[in-house]
């Protein structure tokens, strides 16, 4: 128990201080004087009790952003990037497009592939804009660049801009047949469709790679003069996927008609001039963020000054163990696990016959049987039967085994010497 200790007020003796029942000391009895003991925390024992609780925080935070920022690198890398080796990347098929001739050049903003595309009749634009970054004017320059775009996994802005008349449908997946005219898909004659599907209606050029519910992987349209692909297939782009079936074939011959293949994936470099990486964020972001902090580090103060350290204390309950042993029965009993039942039956009585026999506690059943047998002068099978494999089938049966593995231990009690 702990004792609390109180100050003499003020305009009163200070003198004997009480003991913690709060009864007046014994006559005779040694008193204690002295100045009281402040027990209330000052300011500066609150803050460095409450100092550990800010630095286990802030290194949880610190932990948990790094482990969050090396999961994301190591597990995305960079998609569809002709210069990224890994899984997901494109670089595998900007070499080999390569070898045969096509000059590919990656580009991050509109600037840089205008710059890049040269003559449009002999460019083919290759557009990956997973993040929704082109604007409806910065798609409507798209033909300008060249005269055949390939749209891979598009959203709905592109699609509008450059595909009428295509949705996207849903996921795609498995193998498929060639099952349209187009060149490329021809060649290819069986492609690995792991992507998106796009629906089409009946004003596109060519719809190939669907499926039952009419969801298709690649669709060519045309639109101002060019000639525009969706490419739903995206995986034939990735080094994985690449060099399953006709992938390669697939993708060789969409992006290798033209001697000049601009790799065009839209960043932070096509948004207005008046956005930033910080503009793009809602106007709450940084005051919320700023409130959070504030709160969670109130709430450490709080709970920690609260609750304090943890104190073990030992309860003064025991628990008899014939009410352990008949709540675990009634537990048994409504499940019907009467092989459950009497493996805890059977457990209890080999480990008290092992050490009645004078066996290690890493004894094995084995060696309890054999010892208990040649004790009793019962055979091995008899004793192994009863503590192992008999399995019952009813309640009776249950009751049954367990009076014999009573009457066994009594058997052995009563060989041994006393």
């Amino acid at each position: 128990m702990t004792s609390t200790q109180t100050g003499t007020p003020t305009g009163q003796n200070s003198g004997s201080v009480s003991s913690s029942t709060g009864t007046a000391p014994r006559a005779g009895a040694a008193t204690t004087t002295g100045d009281a003991v402040a027990l209330t925390p000052t300011v500066g024992a609150r803050a460095r009790r409450a100092s550990g609780w800010v630095v286990l925080a802030v290194v949880v935070l610190v932990l948990l952003l790094v482990g969050a920022l090396l999961a994301r690198g190591g597990s995305q890398g960079d998609p569809f990037s002709v210069e990224d080796p890994g899984p997901q990347g494109s670089r595998a098929v900007a070499q080999v497009l390569q070898q045969q001739g096509v000059t590919v050049t990656a580009a991050d903003s509109l600037d840089s592939a205008r710059a890049a595309a040269g003559d449009p009749a002999g460019t083919t634009l290759l557009v990956y804009d997973v993040n929704s970054i082109l604007s409806a004017q910065q798609i409507a320059q798209l033909p300008e660049l060249a005269d055949r775009i390939v749209l891979v996994e598009p959203g709905t802005r592109l699609l509008t801009g450059l595909a009428a008349g295509v949705n996207a449908r849903g996921a795609a997946s498995g193998v498929r047949e060639a099952d349209c005219s187009l060149p490329a898909v021809e060649r290819a004659a069986r492609v690995e469709v792991t992507g998106k599907a796009y629906s089409a209606t009946d004003a596109v050029d060519a719809r190939c790679l669907g499926d039952e519910k009419n969801g298709y992987s690649v669709v060519q349209t045309e639109h101002d003069g060019a000639q525009v692909t969706v490419l739903g297939a995206s995986r034939a782009l990735q080094n994985e996927g690449a060099d399953q079936v006709g992938n390669a074939a697939l993708v060789l011959n969409l992006l290798g008609e033209s001697d000049e293949l601009v790799w065009y994936r839209p960043g932070l470099g096509d948004l207005p001039a008046s956005a930033t990486e910080g503009s793009i964020q809602p106007d709450f972001y940084i005051p919320l963020a700023v409130l959070l902090f504030l709160v969670g580090f109130a709430a450490i103060l709080w709970r920690g000054r609260r609750f304090g350290p943890l104190v073990v204390e030992n309860l003064p309950v025991t628990v008899r163990a014939s009410e352990t042993m008949e709540g675990r029965a009634r537990l048994y009993a409504r499940s019907s696990a009467r092989l459950r039942a009497l493996d805890a039956l059977r457990l209890g009585t080999i480990d008290r016959l092992a050490r009645a026999v004078g066996l290690p506690s890493a004894a094995t059943v084995t060696e309890v049987v054999l010892a208990v047998a040649e004790l009793i002068g019962r055979p091995p099978a008899e004793i192994g039967a009863l503590l192992v494999d008999t399995e019952p089938r009813s309640d009776g049966e249950l009751v049954d085994l367990s009076d014999r593995l009573r009457r066994l231990e009594h058997d052995v009690a009563a060989r041994l010497p006393h």
